[in-house]
C-alpha cells in the first residue's frame, strides 16, 4: 500500500487526506506544503488508486470505509482530523453518518471537505434521453452479427463513453466507480456530529457548488467556504486563498476542531 507521512511527530493534531476518484497522493503535495509545518498529515491510495493495488473485487463506498478504518488501526492512529477531497469525502460521509450505529475504532476530531462527493446528481431530461439512448444502441450493438460488421468501429464508440475517469479505469474500478456514484448519501448528513467545514470551487462541475450548500443545510454543525475562479480541484486552482483557509483552520499551537 502507497502512504506518506509528515510534519512534526510531536504534533498536536494529526490529519487523514483521503483522496479524490483515481487519483494519486502526490496531486495533494500542496496541501501538504500548506499545514505539514504544524499537524502531523497523513496521505495515501486507496486499493484501485496512484500505487496501492485495486481490490480483487469491485468495492462499494462502504468496503471503501472499512478498509480505511483497518488503515488508521494498522498505523496506531486514535485520533485525527479528516479531509477529504471528491471521492474521499463521500468515505468521510460514509464513516461520520454511520457513526452511531458503526462505531469507529479511532476518535474523528473535525472534519474538512473539499469540493466532497456523496450527493448524488439529479438527471436533466437530456441526460436521461442520452442514457436510454446509449443503452439501446449498447444493446443493438452486442448483437453479434451486428458487431461482426464493424467490430473495430463499435469497439471504439463503446470505448469512449462515459468520463474520462470512468474510461481510464479498470474492468473492476468501474464497477466500483458506478456502485460509488449511484449512491446518494444525503440521509446520512444529519446525523453527522463532528464540526465540518465545507470548502468549494465556486465553478465547480463535476460536484456542483449547490451540493456544497446542501451538505452545510444538513450538516448540523457546518461551515462552508467558497473559493471563486476555482473548480473540482480548488485548492489547486486558487493555493493562495486555500492556503489561507488552512492557517485560520490548523493555526500553530492549536487544535484544528476548535477553530470552526
Amino acid at each position: 500500500m502507497a502512504y506518506t507521512l509528515a510534519g512534526p511527530e510531536d504534533a498536536k493534531t494529526t490529519a487523514v487526506l483521503l483522496q479524490g476518484w483515481g487519483t494519486d497522493f502526490r496531486v495533494y503535495d500542496y496541501i501538504e506544503a500548506c499545514i505539514a509545518d504544524r499537524i502531523r498529515l497523513v496521505r495515501f491510495d486507496f486499493p484501485g488508486f496512484g500505487g496501492t493495488p485495486e481490490p480483487k473485487e469491485a468495492w462499494n463506498v462502504g468496503q471503501y470505509a472499512e478498509f480505511f478504518c483497518h488503515f488508521m488501526e494498522a498505523l496506531g492512529i486514535k485520533k485525527a482530523v479528516l479531509m477529504g477531497h471528491s471521492f474521499g469525502g463521500r468515505v468521510i460521509i460514509k464513516l461520520a453518518g454511520n457513526e452511531e450505529t458503526h462505531p469507529l475504532p479511532f476518535e474523528i476530531e473535525g472534519i474538512v471537505l473539499i469540493d466532497a462527493a456523496g450527493i448524488k446528481a439529479e438527471q436533466t431530461p437530456a441526460q436521461r434521453k442520452s442514457v436510454r439512448r446509449f443503452k439501446r444502441l449498447k444493446k443493438f450493438f452486442a448483437i453479434p452479427a451486428v458487431h461482426w460488421f464493424a467490430p473495430d468501429v463499435i469497439d471504439e464508440w463503446l470505448k469512449n463513453q462515459g468520463s474520462a475517469d470512468y474510461r481510464n479505469a479498470s474492468p473492476i474500478m468501474k464497477k466500483a466507480m458506478v456502485m460509488a456514484i449511484s449512491e446518494d448519501l444525503s440521509d446520512l448528513l444529519p446525523h453527522i456530529k463532528e464540526d465540518t467545514l465545507l470548502i468549494w470551487g465556486a465553478n465547480d462541475t463535476a460536484t456542483p457548488l449547490k451540493d456544497g450548500k446542501k451538505m452545510e443545510a444538513l450538516i448540523p454543525d457546518s461551515g462552508l467556504c467558497v473559493i471563486e475562479n476555482a473548480g473540482h480541484f480548488s485548492f489547486a486552482e486558487q493555493p493562495a486563498v486555500f492556503a489561507g483557509i488552512m492557517a485560520n483552520y490548523f493555526p500553530a499551537g492549536s487544535a484544528a476542531h476548535e477553530q470552526i
